[in-house]
């Protein structure tokens, strides 16, 4: 690799690193989009106002702060053009607060959530947890009163859930660890007697005295809602928003991980980190928008099963993906993924023209086959569509481990996409007579 491709690639593992450790959510990786969007020249609208598109000009908009699409409108663009896209989900399994929230037995404070996705839920055990989403802030009293969506991140731990000793669990070495997600996955947030200590909550759970009073009615019904959460982690929460407790109407929250992403490895080869599936592939989309920016065309990008060296049997012996193999083209032949024969050559192709690997994944005829939003988008808009994603390995785990090579790949590949698309697709007949 040349000592300018060198550097490059380097500066995108790093921004990589950053860009996760800016967002232990969905909405966090949308701030965050937004806020290098911003800085590559482009402009906002919203969706419920006229818009005013020009040519040459780059422009984005979000939805429910969990989405962002961002798009580019060539100069040379004119009505009928088809437009080329990258699409990835920002979302990871997590563990997401309940409505209400407040548990309290054996002499703890605990936290009640539910799994939202398909997680490896027992790597979420002893773990460092703190929390991290949106509140709904209540500005102003009265009919004067406005109500704001403010993002919110506790960076240091504040929560755990403790695995049971193996004195009180012998067999589990040999039975295997079973979670039961509904009574085991309950993290602790403190124990009632240092809470009560501290004057922090009330011994019937009510919110403390001195809680800034406004309409009775609205203070009131605040105060129930609030109980419906430990007044703990109300006022963790209210610090760390500059708020205060009664302010906070409702939240989406979720517990994260402390522990930061780091690129390691004896060789500094990998990338070990949360939330890799999808935020890889979600900001290499995002780091190509920054740079460059049928005739339609989708990737539906989406991270892929690298194999496991422990489990080799898992993989189908033909198709089995490895770690610095570069971007992996998915194949199912019941549709599960989106790809043809056309638009794996399509995408092939473009890896072949720019000297890049390629690898290609179907899942064993005995296993189920996950999906992605690969077909939901090509069915229901009738788009060519291929499926891809960099290899990884600990999918869904609290900690999952990737391949620095692999982000490049996926940067590379994803730009040259962009750049080559429909010079490539003019010249590949399959409606229409050559």
């Amino acid at each position: 690799m040349a000592g300018g491709e060198q550097h490059e690639a380097s500066s995108v593992v790093s921004e990589l690193i950053d860009f996760l450790n800016a967002s232990p959510t969905a909405f966090h990786a949308v701030d965050e989009a937004k806020k290098r969007l911003k800085n590559a020249g482009f402009e906002q609208v919203l969706e419920r106002e006229d818009w005013k598109l020009q040519v040459g000009k780059k422009y984005f908009f979000t939805r429910n702060y969990s989405t962002i699409v961002a798009f580019a409108i060539g100069k040379k663009y004119v009505a009928g053009n088809g437009f080329h896209i990258v699409g990835a989900h920002t979302d990871s399994p997590c563990l997401k607060l309940k409505p209400v929230s407040k548990v309290a037995k054996g002499g703890y404070l605990e936290v009640g959530v539910q799994t939202y996705g398909g997680g490896l839920w027992y790597t979420w055990f002893d773990r460092d947890l703190t929390v991290a989403g949106r509140l709904m802030i209540r500005k102003g009293k009265g009919d004067s009163a406005s109500f704001l969506h403010q993002l919110v991140r506790m960076k240091e731990p504040i929560m755990r859930i403790p695995t049971l000793a193996i004195h009180l669990d012998r067999g589990v070495n040999d039975d295997g660890f079973k979670v039961n997600t509904h009574s085991h996955l309950i993290p602790v947030l403190a124990t009632s007697i240092k809470s009560e200590l501290n004057k922090v909550v009330a011994e019937n759970g009510s919110v403390e005295d001195g809680v800034q009073g406004g309409i009775k009615n609205c203070n009131e019904k605040r105060n129930s809602d609030n109980m419906k959460h430990h007044s703990l982690l109300l006022e963790l929460l209210a610090a760390q928003a500059g708020c205060e407790p009664d302010e906070i109407c409702d939240f989406e929250l979720q517990l994260c991980d402390t522990q930061p992403s780091t690129i390691a490895g004896a060789m500094k080869e990998f990338i070990f980190s949360g939330r890799l599936d999808n935020l890889c592939m979600s900001f290499c989309s995002l780091k190509l928008l920054e740079k460059a920016i049928q005739r339609s065309f989708l990737v539906s990008a989406d991270m892929a099963h690298a194999l496991h060296p422990n489990y080799m049997h898992k993989h189908e012996e033909n198709h089995q993906p490895k770690l610095h193999g570069g971007l992996v083209i998915k194949h199912n032949a019941n549709q599960r993924y989106a790809t043809n024969a056309v638009t794996s050559f399509i995408f092939r192709e473009i890896a072949e023209r720019h000297e890049l690997p390629i690898q290609d994944f179907v899942v064993r005829n005995d296993m189920p086959c996950g999906s992605t939003i690969g077909p939901i988008l090509a069915s229901g808009m009738g788009i060519r569509t291929v499926d891809v994603g960099a290899p990884q390995l600990s999918m869904h785990s609290i900690r999952e481990m990737c391949a620095i090579d692999d982000v490049r790949y996926s940067y590379e590949h994803f730009k040259a996409y962009f750049q080559e698309f429909s010079q490539l697709d003019a010249k590949v007949c399959v409606d229409v007579e050559p």
